[in-house]
């Protein structure tokens, strides 16, 4: 088995597993888009405000290290699959992380446009 150890464009690409995609179109293609959403779900949750003010102390604890054990997990995927120097991979993750924090950044932004708008409606 050949590995790449500089950047090369193409089909022929181990991707975290052996024999995967497999030297087939649709199988790479489905490799592209499997690192492009783990990529946006990374950012996601990476970004995201998870507890809310008044959380008991044990559940936000909990709640937050199950997220950071996927967090981790899906960045150590995404990393480990640009390893494989391919650049249809590497363009997948990078532009997964780049429309995950948008999303992520556009989504507070709206909550805060929207929480200064109430604190700032006039009183009845």
């Amino acid at each position: 088995m050949k590995m790449h150890m500089s950047l090369y464009w193409g089909k022929d690409a181990t991707v975290l597993f052996s024999e995967w995609p497999n030297h087939s179109v649709g199988m790479y293609i489905l490799a592209i888009l499997f690192v492009f959403f783990l990529a946006i779900i990374a950012e996601l949750i990476s970004n995201q405000p998870i507890i809310k003010p008044g959380t008991n102390p044990i559940k936000g604890g909990l709640i937050q290290t199950t997220l950071y054990l996927f967090r981790i997990s899906f960045l150590y995927l995404v990393m480990l699959a640009v390893m494989s120097f391919n650049l249809g991979i590497l363009i997948a993750a990078v532009a997964g992380h780049t429309l995950g924090f948008f999303l992520a950044q556009s989504r507070a932004l709206a909550l805060a446009n929207t929480q200064q708008d109430s604190s700032t409606a006039p009183k009845v």
